[in-house]
């Protein structure tokens, strides 16, 4: 992989963690949050099984160490939240 494409994911998986910190506090009854830690519904084909956005947000927040933090709860408290996303943004990319 080139530098610019780890840029450009890093990059990406950083505006995602930004942007579920303004889901999460718009509370439970709004549909975005529902999508956000809902569990998908259906029948899914055989192979892989449905993931959820929570998982994946457990797993990004993971690889920028960060992992095994109750993020909702965290992400409820605007000025803890945007502190992790600084923490992050001040992290160089590899």
């Amino acid at each position: 992989m080139t530098d610019s494409f780890i840029s450009f994911h890093y990059t990406r998986k950083l505006e995602i963690i930004r942007l579920v910190g303004h889901v999460t506090r718009m509370g439970e009854r709004k549909g975005v949050y529902r999508v956000l830690v809902g569990k998908p519904e259906g029948k899914r084909p055989l192979g892989r099984p449905r993931c959820r956005w929570e998982e994946n947000i457990k797993m990004d927040l993971q690889e920028i160490g960060c992992g095994g933090m109750d993020w909702i709860e965290l992400a409820q408290d605007r000025d803890r939240w945007r502190a992790l996303v600084i923490a992050v943004m001040n992290v160089r990319v590899p």
